[in-house]
């Protein structure tokens, strides 16, 4: 019997993230909790994070009714290099380590003409949507190190992967993702720690209203192959996948999930 299937016959199995612990940032709401949700249901102890700190710990105490101490909410501003020093830290207070790490929490605010945006609203675009997941692996890399094990994702998006003429900022820093995940895997690969990018489609949240709520919305689902727009949870079997023993030969990589809108 191989090892993958004495673990499974014992509870565990290729997708059992029971032990780990899991940071993810913008987990109050749409891809982020769903992420932090089906860690959780999976076995792994998460840390709810976004700017505020009710949302985190309603999603924290969801979490804790099924399944009793497994999460805990600590707000952060991705902005801030020492909001996010002291998510790591609290994350290590209460749960010991982190294993998992999750950078979901991005920033959109400008839809237009790259000509037009002003410099510091670019600027944000790129701190808070790149900026601040380089900050976030310095912050877990030296423990992934000692351990030799570790799993960081960037949730991305296909936008990353074609131009606009209205959203430059955010696929700009979305397409940046992808190539610092490719770096990141390099280095730490030696280390046993997996780096990878997830890239949504068009995804049914409070982030993305502006876009599905319209005709735009009704026009990308009519000409997906799945004929539908993304949910969070569609996003979050990927994440499990990635962060569990399920993908521990992929790294580097950034997989589409978008209902085969670029097929």
């Amino acid at each position: 019997m191989t090892e993958e299937a004495a673990s499974f016959q014992n509870g565990g199995g290729l997708f059992d993230l029971s032990g780990k612990v899991a940071v993810i940032t913008g987990s109050s709401r749409g891809i982020g909790r769903a992420i932090a949700e089906h860690f959780a249901d999976h076995g792994a102890c998460v840390v709810i994070s976004s700017r505020k700190p009710v949302p985190c710990e309603e999603v924290a105490a969801a979490i804790n009714a099924r399944h009793p101490g497994r999460a805990i909410a600590v707000p952060a501003d991705i902005s801030s290099k020492e909001d996010l020093s002291h998510l790591t830290e609290r994350a290590r207070q209460a749960f010991g380590k982190i294993d998992i790490l999750v950078c979901n929490a991005a920033t959109n605010p400008y839809f237009g003409s790259q000509l037009e945006i002003e410099d510091a609203v670019f600027r944000k675009v790129l701190d808070n949507n790149i900026v601040s997941n380089h900050w976030l692996i310095q912050l877990v890399a030296s423990e992934m190190r000692e351990r030799r094990e570790g799993a960081i994702i960037f949730v991305s998006s296909i936008g990353g992967f074609r131009g606009t003429a209205v959203g430059g900022a955010y696929t700009i820093s979305k397409a940046a993702d992808m190539q610092l995940a490719r770096n990141y895997a390099h280095e730490l690969g030696p280390d046993n720690i997996r780096v990878n990018c997830i890239a949504p489609g068009l995804v049914r949240t409070d982030f993305a209203r502006v876009l599905w709520m319209g005709p735009y919305g009704e026009e990308r689902a009519a000409t997906s192959a799945l004929r539908r727009l993304g949910e969070p949870a569609d996003v979050a079997g990927i994440a499990v996948y990635l962060a569990s023993k399920a993908g521990a030969w992929t790294t580097g990589q950034t997989i589409i999930v978008d209902g085969g809108a670029l097929c």
